[in-house]
C-alpha cells in the first residue's frame, strides 16, 4: 500500500501574525525582515518566536541581515520580510539569498494573514495555518 505523503503546513499563532504585519506597517514603504524561530513535527513547521535581527539594515526594495552576524541557533527555521509592492511573490534575490526552511513573504497593505504567503527554498507555496493562543 502507497502512503500518502501530506503536504507542508507552515502553522503560526495570530499573535505572531500581528506583530509581522505591524512591523511592516511601520517601517513601509521600507522592507522590513524578521527570523523566524520554530520547530518540525511530521509534516507541520509551527513558528514559536520571532527575532530581530541584529544589525540589519532596511530600505526601499531590500532589507539584508548579515548572516555571519547571528549566533548559532538551531531553532532558527526560515526568515519573514515585507513586500511593500504587494506582491506575493519570492524575487530571485529573495531565493538566491534563502535562509532556512521556509521563507515568509508579508506583502502590502498588511492587514491580515491573507497579506501573508509562505515559500520553500524552491519557490513553491506551502499553506498557512494560522493559530489562535
Amino acid at each position: 500500500m502507497k502512503s500518502v505523503k501530506e503536504e507542508p503546513v507552515v502553522s503560526i499563532d495570530r499573535e505572531l501574525v500581528n506583530i509581522i504585519l505591524e512591523g511592516a506597517r511601520r517601517l513601509h514603504p521600507k522592507e522590513s525582515i524578521l527570523i523566524l524561530r520554530g520547530k518540525k513535527s511530521e509534516n507541520i513547521l509551527k513558528i514559536t518566536d520571532l527575532l530581530v535581527p541584529p544589525l540589519a539594515t532596511y530600505g526601499r526594495g531590500f532589507a539584508e541581515v548579515r548572516l555571519h552576524r547571528l549566533p548559532m541557533d538551531f531553532s532558527v527555521v526560515g526568515t519573514v520580510h515585507s513586500h511593500p509592492s504587494g506582491n506575493f511573490n519570492p524575487s530571485s534575490a529573495d531565493l538566491n539569498h534563502f535562509f532556512g526552511r521556509v521563507l515568509m513573504i508579508a506583502a502590502f497593505p498588511f492587514t491580515d494573514e491573507d497579506n501573508i504567503a509562505v515559500y520553500t527554498r524552491n519557490g513553491e507555496r506551502v499553506k498557512l495555518q494560522v493559530t489562535e493562543i
